[in-house]
């Protein structure tokens, strides 16, 4: 019994092994579908419900169970693995099920996709409205118990800084003003604790582009509700896309599609050009995809016709 009892505190943990760090590595690694959805840039760390365990501990627990302890691990490590395949090919509510029965988990692993997961069911275009806001609050509560569980985890910042913007749009422009303050932290630490990972920095990008065209209006909002309202530019918007196409060229249709606006903004209609008909052939693999796809846009057409045909 006292076996069963560490292993349940220790079964969700796998070590990473460091390159040139002359770590050893402990248990099975594999190589993820894609780079950029992993905690450590191509490492994946499961971690103890526990904030840690030493290696001493971990190594008690292989001499008193270990055929128990790699057989868990290699369980936890058969349904990433499943959930990557299934992410990559683009079945989110086959994915959504697989993580689903995971909910309650102390894995930050199984968290933060679960809630990348309910996001991607919520930008379904035939959802009702009312599901749309049922998955948006619970993708951003799976997002929050991921970072709650490991605060090192990359994914569990990037998601929850994703899931607390679209959860602003139900709470009013005060709450969603305010809340990009915590947003933009939550991106940066994303980016700090893995600089290689192309999707973080891409919406870091959107961060600034989405204040870059903040209406007059909402501007003199936010001037009146904060001392410092969040500001920037088109030209910091462009250098973080263009960051994000150096990390991993191709690796998203919206970046694409966010660098040809952007250009458009800074009135290169040549380079916007180029890269809205990058958007536009991009391979669809999820619904976004085919919601990029779907709306080819023209160089000469208008900024503002730009705008009414993407959605964010």
């Amino acid at each position: 019994m006292a076996a069963v009892r560490v292993l349940r505190c220790t079964a969700p943990l796998l070590l990473p092994a460091n390159k040139g760090s002359g770590t050893m590595t402990l248990v099975r690694q594999y190589r993820p579908v894609s780079s950029r959805i992993f905690c450590t840039g191509g490492t994946v760390v499961l971690l103890a419900s526990l904030p840690a365990l030493s290696y001493l501990g971990y190594r008690a627990c292989r001499r008193a169970c270990p055929e128990a302890v790699v057989y868990a691990l290699d369980k936890a490590e058969e349904v990433l693995e499943r959930a990557d395949y299934l992410y990559s090919c683009g079945e989110t509510e086959k994915l959504y099920q697989l993580l689903a029965q995971h909910q309650n988990s102390d894995n930050a692993e199984f968290l933060w996709r679960l809630a990348r997961a309910s996001r991607d069911l919520a930008t379904f275009q035939d959802i009702s409205a009312e599901d749309k806001k049922r998955l948006t609050y619970e993708a951003f509560d799976y997002a929050k118990a991921a970072l709650d569980r490991n605060e090192a985890c990359f994914a569990a910042h990037k998601w929850y800084a994703v899931c607390l913007s679209d959860v602003g749009d139900y709470e009013g422009i005060k709450v969603k003003i305010g809340n990009s303050y915590i947003i933009k932290e939550h991106l940066e630490r994303a980016i700090e604790l893995n600089p290689k990972d192309a999707t973080s920095i891409h919406i870091l990008g959107y961060w600034c582009f989405a204040f870059a065209e903040l209406p007059w209006y909402q501007r003199k909002i936010a001037a009146t509700l904060f001392a410092s309202p969040p500001n920037a530019t088109y030209e910091e918007a462009l250098e973080y896309f263009l960051k994000a196409e150096e990390v991993d060229p191709n690796f998203y249709s919206k970046n694409l599609l966010m660098l040809g606006r952007t250009y458009l903004m800074l009135k290169d209609k040549e380079k916007a050009g180029l890269w809205l008909s990058r958007a536009r052939d991009y391979p669809a693999h999820t619904e976004e995809d085919k919601q990029v796809g779907s709306r080819p846009i023209r160089p000469q057409e208008t900024r503002f016709r730009v705008l009414r045909n993407t959605r964010k």
